[in-house]
């Protein structure tokens, strides 16, 4: 099994108790579904129990998901489970469930989309990708690493050997220049 294994191909393997199956979809989702249930539970530990549990529940449930009609719906099954645990836990624990960015999103991803939100969706994208391209290299790396791949600011301080004050003073240097890069592109196209 090679590690272009498809996300299909891995839930099948799993289905059949292939325990190098499940590692390797553990890898490949494992940081970004943290960072999601982080951003839910507000809480490391938590954040740590949801995700164990819901590699649990793939391994035990893996067998019932039909991977034929399922092509391209691992990672929204995925996250689906982790939003659900998530909740679970801030019910379990008497905190209430803030509405977040990612739950929008799973609801819209899970939405047909109309033409004219693809084209507003696809120019967004364009939007942002020009933006982020206008950011300084050090700017860019650490948004890149944060908020594309799902690692903590810690993190990042850690791996690249960059001071923690330097990797925050980096982010809220980016998103100050992209926030502006986007009002004055929202203010641009609400004029008549």
């Amino acid at each position: 099994m090679g590690e272009s294994a498809s996300d299909e191909l891995l839930i099948r393997l799993i289905a059949e108790r292939d325990s190098a199956a499940l590692e390797q979809l553990y890898d490949r989702y494992e940081r970004q579904v943290y960072a999601f249930v982080f951003r839910i539970v507000r809480d490391a530990m938590a954040s740590e129990e949801v995700v164990q549990e819901l590699f649990i529940r793939v391994w035990n449930s893996a067998g019932r998901l039909r991977t034929d009609e399922a092509a391209g719906k691992i990672s929204s099954w995925i996250f689906t489970i982790a939003r659900n645990l998530s909740i679970d836990w801030l019910r379990k624990h008497g905190r209430k469930p803030l509405e977040t960015k990612e739950e929008g999103a799973l609801e819209r991803e899970a939405a047909p989309y109309s033409t004219e939100q693809e084209v507003e969706h696809k120019m967004l994208g364009e939007q942002m990708k020009e933006a982020l391209g206008e950011l300084n290299e050090d700017q860019k790396q650490v948004v890149e690493l944060i908020y594309f791949m799902g690692y903590t600011q810690q993190e990042v301080s850690q791996r690249h050997d960059i001071p923690l004050g330097t990797v925050k003073s980096r982010v809220r240097l980016a998103l100050t220049q992209l926030r502006k890069k986007f009002d004055s592109t929202w203010k641009e196209g609400a004029s008549p």
